[in-house]
Formats: structure tokens, sequence, C-alpha cells
């Protein structure tokens, strides 16, 4: 007799199971339970606040005869699934406070000790405050914006942006050497023009200095 309890708890352990649901205020949450239509076909189920019991459901809350039609307790229980498909999870509109606990499902499979049993613990937490969302600033969005509210055309935009290029391109490496060898230059011209007025008046004076001496010789 003994071994014919431990046969039948075992039969109990494996068609049941123990699940953990977290669903936040205000919102809906889905309780899963399925099974396999395709072997079954469409079968009786019924969901309950407590523990599955050993027949039926403790306080069901929503049951289903073979798919043909259902008994829900509150509108805010529903079956939203394909129950065809053997999809038959509870679905708990605008969730409280109040729904919070177990809750059980059973699918009566024809057959001995075949139901199968789910049992759910719901908890129910405050819905997280969704951030709101920052545009990032950007330059160049901001002067593009200035310009357009302004009535600047888009070429004269490219026109700006063209001129900048171009000054930049004037003082790169290469344009800077050309500028140097111009100055350069100027500064080799000054120097002779400098250096030319200084020995110029010298030979001047020399040349005034011997004349007079060869016009005397001249007449004597």
């Amino acid at each position: 007799m003994r071994g014919l309890y431990f046969f039948l708890f075992i039969l109990t352990q494996v068609s049941s199971s123990t699940l953990k649901v977290i669903g936040f205020f205000g919102h809906n949450v889905t309780l899963p339970c399925r099974y396999d239509s395709l072997t079954h076909g469409v079968l009786s189920v019924c969901w309950g606040r407590g523990m599955v019991p050993r027949s039926q459901c403790s306080s069901t809350i929503l049951s289903s005869q073979d798919g043909a039609g259902h008994f829900s307790q509150s509108p805010r229980y529903q079956l939203l699934g394909r129950v065809t498909d053997g999809d038959v999870s509870l679905t708990i509109l605008d969730a409280q406070w109040s729904d919070a606990g177990v809750y059980g499902c059973r699918i009566e499979i024809p057959g001995w000790f075949n139901d199968k049993k789910i049992n759910t613990y719901l908890v129910i937490e405050e819905a997280p405050v969704e951030q709101p969302v920052t545009q990032e600033w950007t330059p160049t969005a901001d002067i593009l914006k200035t310009f357009l509210t302004n009535k600047v055309e888009v070429g004269e935009i490219i026109g700006i942006t063209t001129a900048e290029e171009e000054m930049k391109a004037y003082l790169e490496v290469g344009n800077i050497g050309r500028v140097a060898a111009i100055f350069f230059f100027l500064i080799i011209i000054i120097l002779v023009f400098v250096f030319r007025r200084r020995f110029l008046p010298k030979r001047t004076i020399q040349h005034l200095d011997t004349s007079p001496a060869e016009n005397i010789y001249e007449v004597l």
C-alpha cells in the first residue's frame, strides 16, 4: 500500500510545475499555461486563486469547457491566446496590488492522473518611470536652421563654406613658402637701394674734386 501511495505522489509531481511572474501596476500581465492541442485536441481548463487542488480549481475565476465557451468572474480576466492551439494563458487587465498572489491552472487531460497543473506566483511592482528623450544639440543643425529662418539661399551657404575652404587652402604650407620667398626678395631690393644711396654721393664728390685740377693743367 505504501508503494502505491508513493507511485501516485510521483505521478502528481511530474504533471505539475510552479512559475513566478512579475507584473506592473496598471498594466496587463499574462500568466502562461499551454498544452499540446495537436495530440489531445481542445481540452477543458480552469483558473483559480491558490494552488491547484486534487480536483478542479480552488476559487475558480475563469473556466473553459472544450473551447466552446468559458466563465469569467471578472471582465479583467481574459483568455487572449489561441485556445484552439492550446494557449490558455490567463491575462489580467489593468493589474492591481490586490491581484498579487498564487494562481493555479488545470488542464483536464483524459485518463487517470493526466491533468496538467501549473501554479504561478504573481508579483506586482511599480511600473518603471520612462525617462524623457532629449535631442542632442548639433551646431551644424542650429546654424543651418538660422540661415533658413533668415531666408538665406542654399547657394549662399555653399558660397560661404567655399570661401572658408579657400582661405584654409591659402594658409597651407606651400602658400606660406611662397609668401616667405616674396618677402625675402623685397628685403633684398630694399638693401640694394640703401647701399646704393650710401655709396653714390662719395663717388660724385671725388669726381668734382679732380675736375678743376685737370682744367688748370690744360691751361698751363
